[in-house]
């Protein structure tokens, strides 16, 4: 992960676009701190659905707690 100025990702844009499409992220600070994250698109899709998956995983493999004393039509309000 890189940062870059915001000052300096402005004039440099096509550069910074074209190392984020080969993969590269960017951390866009402005006066020191962090403001913005410019990755490629498809990057944050992976790590969402690799996240859901580990997360369904982890859920399946526990056991299911608490009581249930509600019928369905009192959850509906039938």
């Amino acid at each position: 992960m890189k940062t870059v100025r915001a000052s300096d990702a402005n004039r440099q844009f096509s550069s910074v676009l074209r190392e984020v499409s080969q993969g590269e992220i960017f951390t866009v600070l402005s006066r020191g701190k962090p403001v913005a994250t410019i990755a490629p698109a498809n990057a944050q899709e992976g790590l969402r659905q690799a996240g859901k998956r580990r997360l369904i995983e982890r859920l399946r493999q526990q056991k299911a707690s608490g009581q249930r004393a509600w019928t369905r039509d009192e959850l509906y309000d039938r």
